[in-house]
């Protein structure tokens, strides 16, 4: 057991042994290095100014990801190389590709917001598998983390067209080789337990040491990705002593495909996810296209939004409507129960002291089922669902079977609408005044309330409207009548 964490700047190795569990990522830059061009905005992981760039080892590569430092606790980084905008001038004042192209391009604006754009465009400059100059919407998506465009839009995109227009070529891919080495020396794959018994960061590399661990700290703080705990620190200002990272746990993070199922580790991240769930259908992959920004969904985890049980989470209605299960362990122990049953009450979920969420169980579709699912949020990118809803029927001869509803945002935890369900069965989509009825069964799911997001009565409207366009569009409406983007058919240009 290892009783310090070692990171990787400016090519070489930095070992840290004292720092409190929930210091964070930008707080080591900025205050303990004085790397201050990584800037603190918002401090909630939501404007983008503090991003930095995590390179870590993925089999016998690099791979480099967007992260907000704001909210990343710096424990969660061992084993890794950090870059910040100020790594990225040469010492001779040669500029970076990615910085070169935003001062050619005129799309550098006031130094608060700039830097991390920067490193957002770096990241994807640094994408393993651009084999060809990124799209407009590849680029916008990779910035859709960075909310201020003083100069607008264009010469951002501009500046990023350009410099993408080639192979990555700087002095990263220079030292690639020796980079790489250190990072597989810094795999040494052993648990990592900074602090005392009364207050510590840990980071287990087995299920059965994170098990062992949980079992005699059960009330430790689980964190993941840091997306939503990191906001428990910074905003909320809780007391948190005990913080156990599952990260790096071996077992966790993968995504294994089962032929009917996709088993889904607790600690899989959102991107690493989001091709393997599209292939169940694709509303699945424009969902989590939509979670949070590039930034939020490289170090986010379905397992957190799963274990959070936020009522607002976007991923469990549609999981829901899927119809998975969740795996829980405890010491030795396992079970795994429905996802619906998890959730309990605002806050509730049925995990026992000690008890941690291992990964989830997602069923394909047949193929007599289809399904459809539905954000709808005040702002399109990197924004919080007012109403999220999933959708599953299951037709035989164009009359539904059976049906899976579930909706986020209409009642205190993420929950199926029992009665529209009911009272869908034997309806036929292609005729509307088949399931009219199950369209006003909602009101008898849900009570809905109002809150900054949006009013009881708008989200009641948005849900009825919501299982109706499912309906016509698995009647056969093309969805070009029926959505403004995340189109299921591919558009004739």
């Amino acid at each position: 057991m290892r009783d310090s964490i070692r990171i990787i700047r400016q090519g070489r190795i930095v070992e840290i042994d004292h720092f409190s569990p929930t210091e964070t990522l930008l707080d080591y830059l900025r205050l303990r290095e004085g790397a201050k061009g990584t800037k603190e905005g918002c401090n909630e992981g939501d404007c983008g100014a503090c991003t930095v760039v995590v390179g870590e080892l993925v089999g016998d590569r690099i791979r480099y990801r967007p992260v907000n430092a704001c909210i990343q606790f710096l424990g969660a980084m061992d084993g890794r190389e950090i870059i910040t905008v100020d790594d990225l001038m040469q010492a001779d004042g040669t500029l970076h590709p990615v910085q070169k192209a935003m001062v050619e391009a005129h799309g550098s604006q006031c130094g608060f917001c700039t830097p991390g754009i920067v490193m957002s465009l770096f990241a994807l400059y640094h994408e393993e598998d651009r084999d060809q100059p990124p799209g407009r919407q590849v680029i916008t998506d990779a910035l859709a983390g960075n909310l201020c465009r003083c100069t607008g839009y264009r010469p951002i995109v501009d500046a990023a067209t350009a410099v993408m227009s080639g192979p990555a070529e700087d002095q990263f891919v220079t030292a690639m080789g020796p980079t790489l080495a250190l990072l597989q020396f810094l795999n040494d794959k052993q648990d990592v337990f900074v602090g005392n018994n009364q207050s510590f960061f840990a980071a287990p590399r087995s299920i059965a040491a994170l098990a062992q661990l949980y079992v005699k700290h059960p009330d430790a703080t689980l964190v993941a990705g840091g997306t939503d705990v990191g906001l428990w620190i910074t905003k909320q200002f809780r007391p948190v002593s005990k913080l156990i990272h599952v990260g790096k746990v071996t077992g966790l993070s993968h995504v294994e495909d089962v032929g009917d199922a996709l088993i889904i580790g607790a600690a899989a991240t959102y991107e690493d996810v989001a091709p393997h769930i599209a292939t169940i259908d694709p509303d699945l992959g424009e969902l989590l296209r939509r979670i949070g920004s590039r930034q939020v969904r490289s170090a986010g985890t379905i397992g957190g939004n799963v274990a959070n049980g936020s009522p607002i989470g976007d991923t469990p209605p549609a999981l829901i409507a899927l119809g998975a299960a969740v795996e829980l362990v405890k010491g030795e122990d396992g079970r795994a129960i429905p996802l619906e049953d998890f959730f309990i009450g605002y806050g509730k979920q049925d995990r026992q002291p000690g008890e941690f969420v291992a990964g989830l169980l997602v069923p394909k579709l047949a193929p007599d089922q289809v399904f459809r699912c539905y954000k709808v949020s005040k702002r399109f990118d990197s924004d919080i669902s007012a109403v999220m809803g999933a959708f599953r029927f299951t037709l035989k001869d164009g009359v539904i079977t059976e049906a899976r509803v579930a909706f986020g945002g209409m009642a205190a935890t993420p929950k199926r609408a029992a009665q529209a369900e009911a009272r869908l069965i034997g309806a036929e989509p292609a005729k509307a005044a088949s399931w009219g009825a199950a369209i006003e069964a909602l009101t008898e799911d849900y009570a809905p309330i109002s809150d900054m997001r949006a009013s009881a009565a708008y989200r009641m409207e948005t849900a009825k409207a919501l299982l109706a366009k499912a309906l016509v569009e698995t009647a056969g409406a093309p969805s070009s009548r029926t959505r403004i983007v995340g189109r299921r058919e591919s558009e004739v240009v």
